[in-house]
């Protein structure tokens, strides 16, 4: 299971406070070192134990998803995929990239799994709203110029 690791920034007693010093070896270059003083609180270490308890949790989600996915494929539920061409024409912060998707085989209650397929620019977050009986609205929140997201449609007999 998966351990959550609660970052904290390391805080010094003086930020952006420098100490100044003469270089003997070449004359007139000067050498600027951060003065930190005391650590108020001490900073998360960026070590392999941290970054390998991210990755596994990743794996964690994706492991997840395949097993709710063939958990699903056994209950006989519905599974649609598909893509979705979005674009953005308005510059940051505006953005009308919002598309409407109809769904062929799921109505009543269903899940949507987006994930960005391409995109050109920053596409920042993929929205899911609108859900209706047999559609969902996509968008993406960022000022990407376009973005294709693939979409996976879990539903049927879903309470």
């Amino acid at each position: 299971m998966y351990q959550v690791t609660f970052w904290m920034d390391e805080v010094d007693e003086y930020e952006d406070i420098f100490v100044e010093e003469s270089s003997s070896v070449t004359q007139g270059a000067v050498k600027h070192t951060k003065y930190r003083g005391t650590v108020q609180q001490q900073g998360t270490p960026q070590n392999a134990v941290n970054f390998n308890n991210l990755e596994m949790g990743v794996f964690d989600a994706h492991v997840a998803l395949e097993l709710l996915l063939n958990f699903a494929r056994q209950n006989a539920w519905e599974i649609e995929h598909g893509s979705v061409a979005l674009t953005n024409s308005y510059d940051y912060p505006f953005n009308n990239s919002k598309k409407t998707v109809a769904l062929a085989h799921i109505s009543g209650d269903y899940i949507v799994i987006p994930e960005v397929a391409s995109f050109v620019g920053n596409v920042g977050e993929v929205l899911i709203s609108d859900r209706l009986e047999n559609g969902f609205k996509v968008e993406y929140t960022g000022s990407a110029k376009s973005a294709t997201i693939n979409y996976t449609v879990i539903g049927g007999i879903l309470k």
